[in-house]
Formats: structure tokens, C-alpha cells, sequence
């Protein structure tokens, strides 16, 4: 018996006709699972016609999947649901949008209805978005119950959340960091959760990856031991693997495929484009979304930086779009979010924030701005579009160092990308209206601090990551770097002494120090007529400066000797001295004079010096006005 009829539009308009491309031979598929492991199938006609009924839901949840037009349950639900009622672990994996989040919130809710108390289940996922979703989803599951749910999240208030935990609400939907921290600095909250029935992690993958390992240890001792717990995901890791080994037959295993698998109603195109017209490329696709009959995409770029920068280039090229991504404060994020899920704007661009569990129905279009780091997270993204068996087109630009990544997703996904291509004179067209936003989008940033915030940040979480112990690894590799730096230049001052030698060697053989001892020094190279007229002209110009040099040091001693009587240079005292005694000595040795003549002579000698003194005094070189009146009262 075939499968439930999927929601597929015929008439969905897509990007033009891909060139054709060879197929890609399927890869070896993995060993047989275990016993405890339970493989999807065939569909049989029992299967196709069970409803929620017959898994064992009471009627008032028969009742609201009815209303929420949920006739018939999916293939997770079918195997996991009746499992979860059972008390058994329960590990589920199957493709994006397959009805995961029923498969764990419907049995929960059926028990609650039973036994209501607080903390009844504790859900953890990975991302602040997912969480409000997970809340809504249950809120609409449970509508006929009274159903108390508190989201316990990064970027609200610390102390409301903790009242509302110590209120025991039915349900808490947090992400670890959060709920570790309340759990720490808070010795009442613990308590709250010592009757807790179930543990669930949604994108078990990404929760249980080594960045929440510290805060998962922590919150697993906060919970009774006989809880049951719930792991449900799109992709499986080792993490996933260990599970089965630690559980064994306790854990029920759903797997809906082996390895890594996307929905066969998404279309998967990619383009190769030079990386530095990437924005026009993108601006081109974005304009043409409505000519596609395209109701809203989702760009996924790799860093905040980014995500910024395109939000206000678009915003210049009056194109309305929300921005998604960690910078931002959680109020902000969820107005971007609301905004995109109410259809004010057609255009989400956003980090990989936005890349796990968001279901959204109206996203025709999925663009891989910069292609993913790694594989799996290329399946997270795509699978927001194409969800509940509806089509949709992912778009991965490929730039000229994106090549190596695509191959590696075309690998393990095990099915080969298709490749379009674009009138390159209509799409650079564009060019110079989208560069001209570009720099006007980058200013915007210097203004607002934006690039002084990504720093702060980077530094924040570097410094977080060392206070986990994850960039020892990283540490090393940079000491082992080093060491090898270190010991490729001792290799290379080696070979350059070496190199040294054999030259040595060479011109010992030629006899030059033969001829250094006869004729006296040799230059092994002799300057080139370039460098001694060079040389030449230097020695010259130095002269003319030395020569200029010394007329100026004349013309400034000379006026140093008039302006400043008191400083006068060494040279000017020595030649007054030599003339002093001169003046003297022709004195003595004139005959015919008396000591009357000579006194004569010398009253004059002092009092031709004192008139000096006493016109630099007046002039102000001195500057003692009593030495001034002594002056007067002796001589005048």
C-alpha cells in the first residue's frame, strides 16, 4: 500500500531548467542495524489506516489533532508515540519536518492530563527561537488542559524566571546554558524538578555536542534517576551511537533512514559565481522572488557581522527583510521573527540560529549565502523549507574556495547537487547600485559600533570556551605550529651555513686570499659605475652642506655678539683679552713718560670700560636696578 498522499503544489515555480549532470553512483550503505534498532519499511494498508486513536491517545487528544488538521499520524509518530506511552527510552530520528515534536509533546500531554503536578517534563534544545516554538506547539496540543509552560531562556530576566520556576509549572522548555546557571546559583530551584517524569532533548545532536557537555552533567544530577528520557533528531552523530550502548534494550530506536537524508520534495540547486560579486548575485535572486511566485526565503549566512551588513544593504535597496542572529537582544530576535512568520516581510536573513527546528510553512526558498562549515548543518538549513511533505528550492552559492565543502555534503547526503546558471549581463547589472549599498551599509556600521561590539563578543566567547577547557586543543596545535616554525628555521640558518662554506671553499680554490696577502685588500665584488658616481655625488653634496654650515655658524655668532652682549661666544672674549693686553704691553714699553701720564692713561682705560658696563646696565642685561644707583654714585 502507498504512502499518505504528500502536499505537493504541481504548479510551484522554481529557478529556470538546471544543465543536466551526470549521476552520482550511491555510496556503500552501512552494515545491518542491531535487534534494538527498528528500521522504517514499506508501508503496509494496517499502517496506513491507523489513526491517533489506536496508539493509545485519550479522546480529547484525539479531539484537538482533529481540529489542528491532523487526520492521520506520521510514520515517527506511529512508531514513537506508542513506545513513549509505554515507559521505554525512546531515540527517534527521521528527515526535517516529519512531526517530531508531536511524537514526544502528544504522549507527555496524555500523561499530564492523567497526573498533573509540577515539573512534570523538562524539553532542552538548542536554540532560544526553537524553545518560544516548542511552547507554542504545546500550548496548541494541549489547549484542553490547563497547561502551565515556562521557557527558560538566555537574554530575559533571571529573577522572573526563577519565580516562575518556583511557581512548578507543568512543563519548562529551556536551553542549557540557562537552566544550568539557574540551577546553580539558585540552591531552591533543584527541588523543583525532583519529581520530573520525562527529559527531553530536541536536536538531541546538537545537545549533546561538546559545547553543553559541563551544563548537561549538571542538570542530569538535578533529575531523578527514573525519569524517561526522549531523544529525538534529524541527523545522528557518535553521541547519538553512544546512547544505544549505554541504554541497550531499554532504548527504543526509530530510525526513518541509515546515515544522512533529505526530503525528496526539496530541489537542490547550487551556482558558481566569483566571490566578489556574491552580493549582486544574491540582490538578483532576492528581486526575482515574486516573479517565482516565491512567498518568503530564508538566507543563512556564517557570521553576525554579516548577517548585519546585509540587513542594511537590503534596507538601502528598499527591500524589506528581518534580521536573525545572536547580537541582538531576545526581544529583537523574536520581533524579527514574528515579523517573518506573519508575512510583514518576506525576506529572514539569519546565522545558523535559525537553521534547527523553526517550521515555518510559508518558506518557499532556502539561500546558502556562505555554505556551511559542515556537512550536517547543511541538512538543517535546507529542511526549513519543503516540511510536511510541501516542495521547496534550496540555493547554495558556490564560490571559487566553497568547491572542496559542496563536494562533502554532495558525499553525505549521497545525491548530487544540480547546477544552474545565470544571464551574467542581466545579474551585473546591478552591480554598481549594490556596491554603492554596500558601502553605505558598511559606514552604517562603523557608526552604529557594530565592529567594536563583534569584537567585545569574540573576545566573550573565547574566553567562555577556555573556562570550558575546549581551546586546549587548539592551544596545542598553535605550540605544536610553533615548534615547527622554530625548527624549520634552524633547519634553514643550516642550510645557509652551509651555504656559507661552500662559497668559502670556492673562493679559497681561486686563490684570493693568496692575493689579499700580496696585494693587500680585494674586494670579492667590485662597485659598478653607478654606485661610485652615486657614491661620488654624496661626498660632494655633504661638502657643500659642510661649507654652507659654517657661514651660517659665522652670521649667527656675529649676531649673537651684538643682540646679546652678556652671552658672547668664547671667540669674541678671547679677541677682546688678546687686544686688552696688546693695548697694555705698548703701553709699558713707550719711554719718556711719567707715572702721571700713566695713571692719566689708565683713568681713561676705566673709565671708557665703565661706560659700557653702564650702557649695558641701562640696557636692561643686568637688570638689578640697586647695582645701577651704586653705579651712578660712585662714578658720577
Amino acid at each position: 500500500m502507498g504512502q499518505p498522499q504528500l502536499l505537493q503544489d504541481p504548479t510551484f515555480r522554481l529557478f529556470k531548467t538546471p544543465t543536466k549532470t551526470p549521476p552520482k553512483p550511491p555510496s556503500p550503505r552501512p552494515a545491518a542495524p542491531t535487534a534494538a534498532a527498528e528500521r522504517v519499511e514499506a508501508p503496509d494498508e494496517a499502517s496506513a489506516d491507523v489513526t491517533f486513536r489506536d496508539l493509545g491517545l485519550a479522546e480529547w487528544a484525539v479531539t484537538t489533532c482533529r481540529e489542528l488538521g491532523m487526520r492521520k499520524p506520521r510514520r515517527v509518530q506511529r512508531r514513537c508515540i506508542p513506545r513513549v506511552l509505554e515507559g521505554r527510552h525512546v531515540l527517534g530520528i527521521d528527515e526535517t519536518g516529519s512531526g517530531k515534536t508531536a511524537a514526544f509533546a502528544l504522549p507527555i500531554l496524555h500523561r499530564l492530563a492523567e497526573h498533573p503536578f509540577g515539573v512534570f517534563a523538562l524539553v532542552v534544545t538548542p536554540t532560544r527561537e526553537l524553545a518560544f516554538q516548542l511552547a507554542d506547539q504545546f500550548r496548541a496540543l494541549g489547549s484542553a488542559v490547563r497547561l502551565r509552560i515556562s521557557v527558560v531562556v538566555g537574554g530575559m530576566d533571571m529573577l522572573r524566571q526563577a519565580k516562575e520556576l518556583a511557581a512548578r509549572p507543568h512543563l519548562v522548555i529551556a536551553t542549557p546554558g540557562r537552566i544550568h546557571v539557574l540551577l546553580r546559583d539558585n540552591p531552591d530551584i533543584p527541588s523543583v524538578f525532583s519529581r520530573t517524569k520525562y527529559l527531553v532533548l530536541d536536536e538531541a545532536d546538537r545537545v549533546l555536542d561538546v559545547g553543553f557537555q559541563e551544563e548537561l552533567k549538571f542538570i542530569f544530577q538535578c533529575l531523578p534517576e527514573n525519569r524517561q528520557n526522549l531523544f529525538f533528531s534529524a541527523t545522528t552523530t557518535s553521541n547519538l551511537e553512544k546512547l544505544r550502548d549505554r541504554y541497550q534494550d531499554k532504548l527504543y530506536v526509530y530510525e526513518a533512514y541509515e546515515g544522512f537524508k533529505t526530503v525528496e520534495t526539496l530541489k537542490q540547486q547550487v551556482i558558481f559565481i566569483p566571490r566578489m560579486v556574491k552580493d549582486v548575485y544574491l540582490m538578483h535572486i532576492l528581486s526575482k522572488m515574486e516573479d517565482m511566485g516565491i512567498r518568503s526565503a530564508i538566507v543563512f549566512v556564517a557570521t553576525c557581522r554579516d548577517c548585519h551588513r546585509l540587513s542594511l544593504m537590503l534596507e538601502v535597496l528598499d527591500l524589506e527583510a528581518a534580521a536573525l542572529y545572536s547580537f541582538k537582544s531576545q526581544a529583537q530576535r523574536l520581533e524579527a521573527l514574528h515579523q517573518f512568520k506573519s508575512g510583514k516581510v518576506s525576506i529572514l536573513i539569519a546565522t545558523d540560529v535559525a537553521g534547527r527546528g523553526l517550521d515555518i510553512p510559508t518558506v518557499d526558498l532556502v539561500i546558502n549565502y556562505d555554505v556551511p562549515r559542515f556537512p550536517r548543518d547543511y541538512i538543517h538549513r535546507v529542511g526549513r523549507t519543503a516540511r510536511a511533505g510541501r516542495g521547496g528550492l534550496a540555493l547554495s552559492l558556490v564560490t571559487q574556495k566553497d568547491v572542496k565543502l559542496i563536494h562533502e555534503i554532495e558525499a553525505l547526503i549521497e545525491r548530487q547537487l544540480e547546477v544552474i546558471e545565470y544571464k551574467e549581463d542581466e545579474v551585473l547589472s546591478l552591480m554598481k547600485k549594490v556596491f554603492s549599498a554596500k558601502n553605505v551599509a558598511e559606514m552604517k556600521m562603523i557608526d552604529d559600533g557594530s565592529e567594536e561590539k563583534a569584537k567585545e563578543r569574540r573576545k566573550q566567547k573565547l574566553k567562555m570556551l577556555a573556562e570550558k577547557g575546549l581551546l586546549k586543543k587548539s592551544s596545542r596545535k598553535r605550540k605544536r605550529n610553533k615548534e615547527f616554525a622554530e625548527e624549520g628555521k634552524e633547519q634553514k640558518k643550516e642550510v645557509f651555513s652551509a651555504k656559507n662554506v661552500a662559497e668559502m671553499k670556492s673562493t679559497e680554490e681561486d686563490g684570493i686570499e693568496d692575493k689579499a696577502k700580496k696585494g693587500g685588500k680585494q674586494k670579492l665584488q667590485m662597485p659598478t659605475e653607478k654606485q661610485l658616481l652615486k657614491k661620488k655625488m654624496s661626498k660632494k653634496r655633504n661638502t657643500e652642506f659642510a661649507k654652507e654650515g659654517k657661514k651660517q655658524k659665522k652670521k649667527l655668532e656675529a649676531l649673537a655678539d651684538k643682540a646679546t652682549p652678556k652671552k658672547r661666544s668664547k671667540k669674541r672674549v678671547a679677541e677682546m683679552k688678546a687686544q686688552k693686553e696688546k693695548s697694555m704691553a705698548d703701553f709699558d714699553c713707550r719711554s719718556g713718560h711719567d707715572i702721571n701720564t700713566r695713571l692719566d692713561l689708565h683713568m681713561t682705560n676705566v673709565n671708557q670700560d665703565a661706560n659700557v658696563r653702564c650702557q649695558e646696565l641701562n640696557q636692561g642685561i643686568l637688570g638689578d636696578f640697586s647695582l645701577r644707583i651704586l653705579y651712578n654714585a660712585f662714578f658720577i
